[in-house]
């Protein structure tokens, strides 16, 4: 059964919302960032190798707990955009969105008549058919988001015309694979990164639709916030696990002081 989108009644109502990438194929990662509190969830199928089962596996239990599970894919094939969409994501993220074309081709694959061509089906999103079909796609076209990350040069240029397509509900920045661009690789502090992102985020907040960044150091929220941002990622839970990992490891190999020495 297709849940109310959490992450995009928040996003209307200019509530401050965090997501975290799950880059690990497992249900478990998805209780961890449930438990942890997360309001979104963006599993990886990118990056990561994971199979279609583990991935709606993940996706019911994010269900479970209420916590919005997106799905960023490898490319915009309509073919894999449906099979998520039909296993219950309630977004699909859509890397290095370069074109106004490919968003359009993309939501006429995410959204069923009159808005789009998505194929019909009565899985598990439509309860298999349990309530009214023809109430089903209406609320599938309202619940359903689809997001753009901005990760190129090209992108950058682009943006006036991916966001005024319609159907777009939220970009995503992409510091890393836009620095490569740039010629500044792994450089995401770099002046000529920072400003690529504000020019995206100045154009994305003019047609009013909601900008996603990622929290890469101590002041950034601060710096987003103060230009109207209030959504962030915060990174990937592999990353923060390790850093963790490596925290607490460090911690327990310190030197431990003695009495006397304290005395």
């Amino acid at each position: 059964m297709l849940r109310s989108n959490r992450l995009k009644r928040a996003l209307a109502e200019g509530r401050e919302v965090h997501g975290v990438m799950a880059s690990l194929p497992t249900a478990a990662s998805i209780e961890l960032i449930a438990e942890a509190g997360f309001d979104f969830v963006v599993i990886d199928t990118e990056h990561v190798l994971i199979n279609p089962e583990t991935v709606e596996h993940m996706i019911r239990t994010a269900e479970s707990y209420q916590l919005t599970p997106l799905v960023r894919v490898p490319d915009a094939d309509p073919k894999t955009l449906v099979r998520l969409l039909d296993g219950g994501a309630q977004g699909i993220v859509l890397p290095n969105v370069e074109a106004s074309e490919t968003l359009e081709r993309a939501v006429a694959a995410c959204k069923y008549a009159p808005e789009g061509e998505r194929s019909l089906n009565a899985g598990r999103p439509g309860a298999f058919g349990k309530a009214s079909l023809t109430d089903y796609v209406v609320q599938a076209n309202r619940e359903i988001m689809v997001i753009a990350m901005i990760e190129s040069r090209q992108g950058v240029a682009e943006i006036e015309a991916i966001c005024a397509v319609p159907g777009l509900d939220m970009v995503l920045e992409g510091a890393a694979d836009l620095s490569q661009s740039l010629g500044v690789t792994w450089q995401t502090g770099h002046p000529d990164v920072v400003q690529a992102l504000k020019s995206v985020q100045r154009t994305v907040s003019e047609h009013r639709i909601p900008y996603c960044a990622f929290l890469r150091d101590p002041q950034a929220k601060a710096r987003w916030r103060a230009r109207g941002v209030g959504a962030f990622m915060l990174g990937d839970e592999r990353g923060i696990a390790f850093r963790a990992l490596q925290k607490a490891l460090g911690e327990a190999k310190a030197p431990v002081e003695s009495e006397a020495s304290r005395s």
